[in-house]
């Protein structure tokens, strides 16, 4: 297993709401899980197999993102679990960037789920303010994508 995937595989647990993932490929099993005071625990199992040792993986400071909406801003949530695109082709231009106006029924991204790529409409009348996610990232189910000052 690529130690670089491993590296993502923590990151994304530690940007998400998810609390714990599993994952087991042939002879590799990993499982992240996040413990009560929001630091990150990531533990990562080799099947045991003549001279093989197991290998705990530390992450780096995890922090804490509070965030504090003001009553005019209202977050766009991935209402499935997929992959975010701010485009509908690597070459295309973004369908929002931030301080776009929108209304609804604007779509905003695609999020693509076993590979069906589902566009997500805003739900309000507004302006982006920000847009959470980064382009071709994992998402989860309500996961905020974008801020949106609503008119």
């Amino acid at each position: 297993m690529d130690l670089n995937l491993i590296k993502k595989l923590i990151r994304v647990v530690e940007n998400s709401k998810i609390t714990e993932f599993s994952f087991s490929q042939a002879d590799m099993k990993i499982k992240i899980s996040k413990n009560s005071n929001n630091g990150v625990q990531n533990v990562v199992h080799s099947v045991p197999q003549p001279a093989a040792a197991n290998t705990d993986v530390k992450p780096s400071d995890s922090k804490q993102i509070e965030t504090a909406a003001p009553s005019n801003l209202h977050e766009i949530n991935s209402p499935i679990v997929g992959t975010f695109y701010r485009a509908p082709a690597p070459d295309a231009d973004p369908y929002v960037q931030v301080g776009d106006s929108i209304s609804p029924g604007s779509v905003l991204c695609i999020v693509e789920a076993m590979k069906l790529m589902n566009e997500i409409e805003s739900d309000v009348s507004g302006k982006i303010v920000k847009i959470l996610v980064e382009n071709a990232t994992p998402v989860e189910y309500n996961q905020p994508l974008f801020l949106v000052e609503k008119n």
